[in-house]
């Protein structure tokens, strides 16, 4: 394949793009943590502990592992960030009454008021990063996204298709 498009411009190859992502999602991450820092946000309330606040909010008493599958990370990540926010009396662990064995995950008295001004901070910050990008660059730019990672699940399609087994080495029983 032709590495040149029709106008002589060179296509990016591959890796270009993803690095491209990759520094621009870091960038984001910092300009909306730092953004929301400045608006009285606690910094110890970042992004992914933020988006733990939010779903066990949504969600009401939630499992760690129910928690880890909507956010599509690995349990014990999960658990790095309810240490974290227990740490700060933002969740508590509760006993599940329907199996003993399980831990619910439940917000703290001080979380919800925390949780509407870091919400309420993402937006404005959101808002001031995009406020260049036009709706119909917004729709394009997920769009793209969508093409590269699954929203609904988290996880990227790709890795998820690298993931399953080959169903030709698969031994029955």
């Amino acid at each position: 394949m032709d590495s040149q498009m029709p106008t002589g411009e060179r296509v990016p190859t591959s890796g270009e793009v993803i690095q491209a992502i990759i520094r621009t999602a870091h960038f984001v991450r910092h300009v909306h943590e730092t953004g929301s820092t400045a608006m009285g946000v606690p910094s110890y309330v970042t992004g992914p502990r933020l988006r733990v606040l939010g779903i066990v909010s949504d969600h009401g008493p939630i499992r760690m592992n129910d928690l880890a599958a909507k956010m599509g990370i690995r349990a014990i990540t999960v658990t790095q960030f309810v240490d974290a926010l227990e740490k700060e009396n933002l969740l508590m662990r509760l006993p599940d009454p329907t199996d003993r064995r399980a831990t619910l995950l439940q917000l703290t008295e001080n979380a919800p008021e925390l949780l509407i001004r870091a919400r309420e901070a993402s937006r404005q910050v959101s808002e001031k990063m995009l406020e260049r990008v036009t709706p119909q660059m917004r729709r394009q730019l997920l769009d793209i996204l969508a093409q590269i990672g699954d929203f609904e699940q988290g996880w990227c399609v790709a890795h998820r298709e690298e993931s399953k087994p080959d169903e030709k080495n698969v031994q029955k029983d």
